[in-house]
């Protein structure tokens, strides 16, 4: 019997992108995870460079065809999934032409980060919560792990806070080396303040930086993890002042490490 139920909200995993940092740490984990025994879904964006018909993915017609509203813009939300037989998981993938159709991932040819991540960030989080929803599957962690993925714990604490299948859940935030340089859009505080985000807060994204954006998501997490040694500084004495719950980064064998993931999982708890 699985000791808990864990939602991994991803920004990249390998193979489906190739190995960095954290795709591969994404990977890695979410399988060791699974091999301890714990139940887990996963979920990730599907990017317009993920060869659907190599990774064999398909649509689930039963969870696609809902709506969202971004920015008073109607966004078809379309779930994918895929398995990696070799590890026996399964990974969601949310899909929408208009945010994840081109051939790319964060940034154009010319490595310009696309003006709308916010937008994708924002679709992303709420596309993943939706899902679950459908699957009428409550998770008691929910381990976000970059950027693209950080949005989920502001819905988690601010939005969702009241679904019986959220209520009790536990939010965990990687700190990790990916980052975008280019703020996001000015207007991003009022974009989430539309959806439903009530909170004096807000006020301090006027400048969605990298750093004023994962200080505001690590006031909404119950718990940190430090996952590599490329963190910001900045965020990883942020998050230490907090007094939160953490995990810092230790070099160490893989299973010891995933070990303490563990561990850390039963701690907030």
């Amino acid at each position: 019997m699985a000791s808990r139920k864990i939602l991994y909200v991803c920004q990249e995993i390998m193979p489906y992108l190739p190995e960095t940092e954290l795709s591969g740490l994404s990977r890695r984990l979410v399988q060791a995870m699974q091999e301890r025994g714990n139940e887990i879904r996963t979920f990730m964006p599907r990017y317009g460079c993920i060869n659907e018909r190599r990774n064999q993915l398909h649509e689930v017609i039963r969870l696609s065809g809902m709506n969202l509203i971004i920015d008073d813009n109607d966004h078809q939300l379309i779930i994918k999934v895929a398995s990696i037989p070799s590890a026996r998981i399964q990974i969601y993938f949310i899909d929408n032409d208009d945010f994840f159709a081109r051939k790319a991932i964060l940034t154009d040819a010319d490595g310009k980060e696309f003006e709308d991540n916010d937008e994708r960030a924002i679709f992303f989080a709420r596309g993943v919560l939706e899902t679950v929803k459908k699957l009428n599957w409550s998770p008691n962690i929910v381990h976000c792990m970059g950027w693209m993925s950080a949005v989920a714990p502001i819905y988690l604490k601010k939005v969702f806070n009241d679904d019986p299948l959220f209520r009790d859940v536990k939010v965990v935030v990687s700190l990790c080396g990916d980052r975008f340089e280019q703020p996001f859009d000015a207007a991003f505080a009022q974009k989430v303040a539309n959806e439903g985000v009530n909170d004096e807060k807000l006020a301090d994204l006027t400048n969605p930086s990298y750093e004023n954006f994962y200080r505001f998501v690590i006031d909404y997490a119950d718990g940190i993890v430090v996952a590599t040694d490329s963190a910001d500084p900045a965020l990883v004495e942020y998050a230490r002042q907090s007094g939160k719950p953490m995990m810092e980064f230790e070099s160490v064998e893989e299973a010891v490490m995933f070990d303490n993931y563990n561990r850390f999982y039963e701690e907030i708890q």
